[in-house]
């Protein structure tokens, strides 16, 4: 009987040890599916409003707007980044306004600043094809991860802003944002006015 009592003591304890030593399961973090896109490849673009660069062959002119005589939109579909980039060009009324024009661009950049971790910039400087400006990267869930302002400081003045149909979570889009960043310094290299 003390036998018993004895191995019925140890298997209560063994039970009781091995139970404790038990992790709680942690729960995995939701995952993304993995995107492939096709090497980049550039066919020429000519806009209707006189300037030209280096469109991914993914991409594709939807809509163009003239809203006024010197001011259009147009709509540029990036295919499977699900996304649209927008073009806003405004012919300058006179050489005096680009200031306050700069500073509108830079203003709509400033407006994700509350959401965006960090905000990098690399200014745009070719005197021989007459084109400058700065181009946005916002890192962090902002609404719109990529702007950008062309001008050749006279007459022309453009300004480019990439919109993705998504939810902003800058993990999982990562990747999408290295090809597009890509394809768009590309069409910046490019850039020329016609």
């Amino acid at each position: 009987m003390k036998t018993n009592s004895f191995l019925l003591g140890l298997i209560l304890i063994f039970l009781a040890t091995s139970a404790c030593n038990e992790t709680n399961p942690v729960p995995k973090p939701s995952t993304f599916l993995r995107t492939e896109f096709p090497e980049h490849a550039y066919r020429p673009y000519l806009s209707p409003q006189n300037f030209s660069f280096s469109l991914a062959d993914l991409y594709m002119p939807k809509t163009f707007e003239q809203a006024k005589s010197n001011y259009s939109v147009q709509e540029i579909d990036l295919g499977p980044l699900n996304g649209t980039l927008f073009l806003y060009y405004l012919r300058l009324p006179n050489k005096d306004s680009l200031s306050e024009i700069i500073n509108f661009a830079n203003d709509k950049v400033d407006e994700h600043k509350i959401m965006a971790d960090k905000i990098d910039f690399e200014q745009i400087i070719e005197p021989k094809k007459r084109v400058y400006g700065t181009f946005f990267e916002l890192k962090g869930n902002v609404a719109t991860n990529f702007q950008f302002y062309l001008t050749d400081s006279a007459q022309h003045f453009l300004r480019g802003e990439v919109l993705l149909n998504c939810r902003p979570n800058y993990d999982s889009l990562r990747p999408t944002l290295q090809y597009l960043k890509t394809d768009l310094q590309t069409l910046i290299k490019s850039f020329k006015w016609n």
